[in-house]
Parts: structure tokens; C-alpha cells; sequence
């Protein structure tokens, strides 16, 4: 068995609001909170992963993220400086012969 971690990079925002910081991910509509600024990035880090895993075990991850708005680009293209972004990793376990042999 081995293990892979993919890594998305994805915007977000924090706002204090009555005593609490308040994180969100706009482009996946998820929200988290925490006391401090840090403790609310960690939060929506979590948040986004255990939201993209969970998409991903019931199989309703190509469409959750098309109805969200996503599309697949044909380049890659420079990520603004301006905006604040986060990256959630995802990690997977690979089992069976796909994990230890490559067929090329």
C-alpha cells in the first residue's frame, strides 16, 4: 500500500466578527471559525479537506465541483498575489498492483 497527497489551492477569506474569526472558502461555499486568525485558517484548511474527501468517497466530487462553477483549464495561469489563498492537502492511500508497479 502506498500513500499520495494531492494538493489544492483554493482562496480564502477571514473576517473577525463578535469576538470570533470567521474563515470561508467562497469558491467551495464552506465556512469555519476559530478564536484567533490562525486557528480559523487552520479550521477551513480542515474544513475543505474533509468536504473534498467526502465528495470524493460518494463519487459526487466532478459534480459537486461543476456546480460550484469549476472547469479544467488548458494551461496553467499565474495565481493573483493580491488575493489570500490556502492549500488543502488530500490524502489517499493506493492499493493493489497500481501501488507498487508502474506499466509504462
Amino acid at each position: 500500500m502506498g500513500k499520495v497527497f494531492f494538493e489544492v489551492t483554493v482562496p480564502m477569506k477571514i473576517k473577525k466578527q463578535e469576538g470570533l474569526f470567521i474563515s470561508c472558502c467562497p469558491v467551495l461555499d464552506i465556512y469555519s471559525q476559530g478564536k484567533t486568525a490562525a486557528e480559523a485558517r487552520k479550521n477551513i484548511i480542515d474544513a475543505a479537506r474533509l468536504f473534498i474527501t467526502a465528495c470524493f468517497e460518494r463519487g459526487t466530487l466532478d459534480a459537486v465541483l461543476k456546480e460550484c462553477g469549476f472547469a479544467a483549464l488548458k494551461k496553467s495561469i499565474a495565481i493573483p498575489r493580491d488575493h489570500k489563498f490556502i492549500k488543502v492537502p488530500i490524502p489517499f492511500s493506493v492499493t493493489g498492483s497500481c501501488a507498487t508497479e508502474c506499466r509504462v
